[in-house]
């Protein structure tokens, strides 16, 4: 018989997780606190990487259906002209670009798919409040239910997928590396006309501020980045100095700034950048956020979480079938993933200081001017970063055991720009 998942958190790393799995033939329960996955401002950004695992498991024509825009260029801003920094229309691969997809849409989509597997079960509104200990070894999750309910799940592999602020990770006593980041974002949404039509990912400037602007169906998705400590002062000083920076920064917006009338639609972001010395005791596997907190800069957490799922089921889907994995067994999952994870992180920290840090300073003036000239004069060198963004230092294909019918996700030829 084989042994039983519990997985904490239906984010993408869980969702992907628990799919994977129970396509293996691993009996799988999935823990959710919230009763759906409406909740704004996550990480919206599916990356060639993952388009090609979504592909390989069978899903390809039902994300082509999902409302999204797509991004092929990462740009930088050098006075009023704009630097190709990453062009993913160079990627060799079958999606080269950033689908922007609202992400309850990508786990409704996931949450489908594994509903379909027999050895899968969701539960929803089911909130985990500690682990279970047992001779020295993790043996599944305490839970509380909406209506106050509370119960037990034994399970030979506990997953946490349950974030930055994991509770498993902390009850387990794991230790967390924690790397200085100098900024915050605070997100809120604007309208977008129909009519706009950007192809790039272009960061936009003021002063000391910086400004992301990310489209989606309706709206555009704007992340206001600042200094740490700042959010007291950013709300004590109201609205209109927000405005203005908006306007300033992104002139095309100005009018679109207006629609902002209330502080509360203002949502705060405090950016971590961490990673676990050891991602695992006996019975429990940190992934994902509960692993490795990521910076925003890039939109990569998102499908590095992915990739960390992809490796723990490929790992993992054999010695669950037989019974109980070993902590040999989950250290491999850490083992494959943390090149991955530390050239992600490196490769980001290297962006605070070239980019974030300078305009946070008052000193950005553009980047280099040798970077300038030799992207300008060699522009097939944009395939470099924008293969370390879309397609990442290793990427994750989707084990056979998991592998559905062999649809794909049509070429960006065929897919609607929204």
């Amino acid at each position: 018989m084989g042994g039983r998942c519990v997985i904490i958190g239906g984010g993408p790393a869980g969702m992907v997780a628990g799919l994977l799995l129970a396509r293996a033939g691993v009996e799988v329960t999935v823990l959710e606190k919230h009763a759906d996955f409406l909740r704004d401002f996550r990480g919206d950004t599916v990356h060639p990487s993952t388009l090609d695992l979504l592909a390989d498991l069978g899903l390809g024509e039902r994300f082509a259906r999902l409302p999204q825009y797509h991004i092929t260029e990462v740009a930088l801003p050098a006075g009023d002209r704009r630097v190709v920094f990453g062009d993913l229309s160079r990627l060799k691969v079958r999606h080269p670009y950033i689908a922007m997809v609202p992400q309850w849409d990508l786990l409704t989509l996931l949450a489908d798919a594994a509903r379909e597997e027999p050895c899968f079960t969701l539960r929803m509104r089911t909130e985990v409040t500690g682990l279970i200990h047992e001779r020295g070894r993790i043996a599944g999750v305490r839970y509380r239910t909406a209506d106050g309910q509370d119960g037990e799940l034994r399970a030979d592999l506990t997953l946490a997928c349950d974030g930055r602020w994991s509770v498993a990770r902390r009850e387990a006593g794991l230790r967390v590396r924690e790397r200085p980041v100098p900024f915050d974002v605070w997100w809120f949404r604007l309208p977008r006309r129909q009519e706009d039509d950007l192809g790039a990912l272009i960061p936009r400037v003021t002063g000391d501020r910086l400004l992301i602007v990310l489209p989606r169906e309706t709206h555009f998705q704007v992340g206001y980045i600042g200094p740490k400590g700042f959010d007291r002062e950013l709300r004590a000083r109201g609205l209109e100095p927000l405005r203005r920076e908006v306007a300033d920064a992104a002139p095309d917006l100005a009018g679109e700034a207006a629609d902002l009338t209330s502080m509360d639609d203002v949502k705060h972001l405090d950016v971590r950048l961490n990673r676990l010395t050891r991602w695992h005791v006996d019975g429990l596997l940190c992934i994902g956020d509960a692993a490795h907190a990521m910076s925003p800069v890039g939109g990569v957490g998102i499908n590095l979480a992915v990739q960390d799922a992809v490796a723990a089921a490929t790992l993992l889907a054999g010695p669950l079938r037989r019974g109980r994995p070993t902590p040999k067994a989950l250290a491999r999952v850490r083992s494959r993933r943390l090149f991955a994870t530390v050239a992600v992180q490196a490769l980001q920290r290297m962006m605070h200081r070239a980019l974030v840090v300078r305009v946070l300073r008052g000193t950005w003036t553009g980047p280099p001017a040798p970077l300038v000239r030799l992207l300008r004069l060699f522009p097939a060198l944009s395939y470099v970063p924008a293969y370390l963004v879309g397609v990442g230092p290793r990427p994750e294909r989707a084990p056979a055991f998991a592998r559905g019918d062999p649809g794909q996700i049509p070429s960006t030829d065929d897919l609607p720009h929204r």
